[in-house]
């Protein structure tokens, strides 16, 4: 993800510093994380680029008051703030033409976000990935998380694990079998 951020988990870990201790090193993380991200959404929206960077300082404001409200059963930690930059802009929009809205203006259409749809169907692909995944033998699963979330190259798995070379991609082979199979049941992925 940039900055050192590779997964939603760490991203959600910092959102919970910033909750339960103010941590000013985690906000500051997300802060470097989130700013560009969120101001070259709102400018993709429409949004002019002095006003996107006003409605993202809000949104990191709201990320430093209400850290506590996130709720990573629920949603990832972009989603979130994408979501509360959406709202801002919104808000902005009806304060600034309380005389006259447009029904046909884009923002009030949250349906055809296609950023948005996009992360939500991220979400969700990643939510029956998660349950997928934990539905492998522990052996495999923990190869799975050493290839992929610690990005180690097979030998390096023999290395750590303790396990001959073969063994490793055998059992890793097997995992994404059954992980295929899983998620073509679920009609995640194409039958092929």
């Amino acid at each position: 993800m940039g900055n050192g951020l590779t997964s939603h988990a760490e991203l959600a870990a910092l959102v919970d510093a910033v909750a339960s201790h103010r941590d000013r090193a985690a906000f500051a993380q997300l802060f470097d994380h989130f700013v560009p991200r969120l101001s070259a959404y709102l400018q993709r929206l429409g949004t002019e680029a002095t006003l996107a960077e006003e409605l993202t300082q809000e949104v990191m404001v709201t990320l430093w008051r209400k850290a506590d409200q996130f709720d990573p059963a629920k949603s990832s930690v972009p989603t979130w703030l994408y979501r509360i930059a959406r709202n801002r802009r919104i808000d902005y929009l009806r304060r600034d033409r309380l005389d006259f809205v447009d029904p046909l203006e884009p923002a009030h259409d949250v349906g055809e976000d296609p950023e948005a749809d996009r992360m939500l169907d991220l979400q969700q692909r990643e939510e029956r990935l998660r349950t997928a995944m934990e539905s492998l033998p522990p052996e495999q699963l923990t190869l799975v998380r050493l290839a992929f979330f610690e990005g180690l190259s097979h030998s390096e798995i023999a290395d750590r694990a303790g396990l001959p070379l073969g063994t490793v991609k055998s059992r890793i082979r097997l995992a994404f079998t059954r992980l295929r199979r899983t998620l073509e049941a679920d009609g995640v992925v194409e039958a092929g």
